[in-house]
């Protein structure tokens, strides 16, 4: 798995998904935003790391019955406990939320093992209790139901979808209060620099408009005399 500079991921960690899908936008990835997908415990903070990818597949009940968790090697199982930390834990559920994912113990192990985060397209089980812990997690929605009902484990880290955008081991995964981007691997250090003095000048614009100017000439900044006044707030606030 390919590992993230710890310059990118402090890069990454303070910048927005939306600044960071226009920095893939310009370089043609329109779909790398995961559709439907919440964050249960916003106190836990951005979440960035490698992706580390858990795939179900539609459950054959003869397949899948409770025994099968005896089984070490078991996917989830294996995954949990094989997720590198600093990575994030990527499940591909076919955007099926109405069996679980996973639940709170399997999460909390993860958290103990210090992954960066998980994100699902299904759902998650024992949600209150994982809204309460210290590592960043999105789901589609709450789920009681075990994953045996409706989803068997059946590969980690292989590429997969979530959400409708493919994910592959090693992307940058980085999520926040709007939802989850993944980054290309081989575009995450470039994308992360970019991505830091795109935020500069957004912030320099919001304070600006905050003010009351006009976002014309400022928004893109198409004038003069607004690379001249962001020249003079970077060196004013030390960005």
């Amino acid at each position: 798995m390919a590992r993230l500079k710890p310059e990118t991921v402090a890069r990454l960690k303070n910048v927005s998904t939306a600044t960071l899908c226009t920095a893939l936008f310009k370089r043609g990835l329109r779909n790398q935003f995961i559709q439907d997908v919440h964050r249960l415990n916003p106190g836990a903070g951005q979440m960035v790391g490698e992706a580390f990818t858990l795939r179900y597949i539609p459950a054959r009940e003869d397949l899948n019955p409770l025994s099968v968790f005896r089984d070490p090697e078991h996917p989830q199982r294996k995954a949990v406990e094989t997720c590198p930390p600093g990575a994030v834990l990527v499940v591909d559920s076919r955007g099926d939320a109405r069996a679980a994912s996973a639940g709170a113990i399997l999460v909390s192990r993860l958290m103990v093992r210090g992954a960066a985060g998980i994100v699902t397209d299904g759902g998650l089980r024992d949600s209150p209790d994982i809204a309460k812990l210290a590592i960043p997690a999105y789901h589609r929605r709450a789920s009681a139901p075990t994953n045996l009902t409706l989803h068997q484990a059946i590969d980690i880290d292989v590429p997969i979808g979530c959400g409708g955008v493919a994910v592959f081991p090693g992307d940058a995964v980085v999520g926040d209060g709007e939802g989850v981007v993944a980054i290309p691997a081989h575009l995450a250090d470039e994308v992360a620099a970019e991505a830091v003095e795109m935020t500069a000048f957004e912030d320099f614009v919001t304070e600006e408009v905050l003010k009351g100017r006009s976002i014309v000439g400022l928004y893109p900044a198409t004038s003069d005399q607004t690379l001249a006044d962001f020249a003079a707030w970077r060196k004013a606030n030390g960005r």
